[in-house]
């Protein structure tokens, strides 16, 4: 029998599926095959019973999609009414995606398009906040690709991560207000702020406005810090020290808050799904997997 109200959910890149993953039992069950290319990025609508998927595109060459045929589908809980709301053509390559419940919002890292972009839940009013380059040139440049996202609708600002290149040590995440500062645009911004840099390759973010902090995963390498979980505190965030709470990954990408906030789920590309205690960093492998899977982002799906 389950005791919390809430479940996992992880996406599958390899066989293009959503598991529901009992986080006290571990056990895991196909939630919905969701058909797309190169899915990555999962947030769940509890309230309005909506699960929003980021479909990268096809890969032109490795792990690198040029080819502008990213999109973003919204589905219900039960698995039906798979709608593109975010079509081809709009994004290239959506990544992590996050809510602004406040606004009715979504917001995505796009990597290839370096850029931070949002819309309406239904797809509409499609706007780029941020573009760090443009053309196939700029495209090439990986410490130019937006990655995760994270927004603070409350304090008026969002988060993204510019990985840099893989394991290449050039990670920084930045912010900037939701709110365009007055005569200028995406291109020119000067909101713009560097927050941490020479990371070894941030991924995903995620907000714990309880606790008061900012967690990011980490892929790079283990000797320069990477393959964790980490944080930082809110309060003076840019100034405020790095804390690496978890370690052990298999190129860690996704991650989510536990609902009462006293721990914290990541996953990777291993195909493993752990939690971490946010007091002690005590470890406890939930879900394991295996490579065939290949994780990326998982979200919380409450009991309705």
């Amino acid at each position: 029998m389950k005791n919390t109200n809430y479940s996992i959910l992880a996406l599958a890149a390899i066989g293009q599926k959503i598991l529901t993953i009992n986080p006290e039992t571990g056990s895991a069950e196909v939630l919905i095959n969701t058909p797309g290319k190169s899915p990555d990025g999962i947030v769940v609508d509890n309230a309005r019973g909506h699960i929003y998927a980021t479909n990268m595109g096809v890969p032109t060459g490795g792990e690198t999609l040029y080819n502008n045929d990213g999109s973003i589908e919204r589905i219900d809980l039960d698995g039906s009414n798979h709608t593109i709301i975010i079509p081809v053509g709009a994004t290239t390559t959506p990544k992590q995606l996050t809510l602004d419940r406040k606004n009715d919002r979504i917001y995505w890292g796009d990597r290839e398009g370096m850029r931070v972009m949002s819309a309406k839940l239904d797809g509409s009013d499609i706007i780029t906040h941020v573009r760090r380059g443009q053309g196939k040139e700029d495209m090439k440049d990986e410490n130019k690709h937006c990655v995760g996202i994270a927004v603070d609708p409350d304090a008026g600002y969002f988060y993204w991560t510019q990985k840099g290149p893989a394991k290449g040590g050039n990670g920084r995440i930045f912010r900037a207000k939701i709110e365009m500062p007055e005569g200028e645009n995406a291109d020119n911004r000067t909101d713009i702020e560097l927050l941490y840099e020479h990371l070894p390759e941030c991924i995903d973010l995620e907000l714990d406005f309880v606790n008061g902090y900012l967690y990011w995963t980490d892929r790079g390498l283990e000797s320069l810090g990477g393959n964790t979980l980490n944080r930082a505190k809110l309060e003076n965030i840019g100034e405020s020290k790095i804390e690496i709470i978890g370690t052990g990954h298999q190129e860690a990408i996704g991650l989510a808050i536990a609902p009462d906030h006293k721990s914290v789920f990541t996953a990777d590309l291993g195909g493993h799904i752990r939690q971490f205690d946010v007091q002690t960093g005590k470890q406890k492998m939930i879900y394991e997997g295996g490579k065939e899977l290949l994780l990326t982002g998982i979200a919380i799906l409450t009991d309705q």
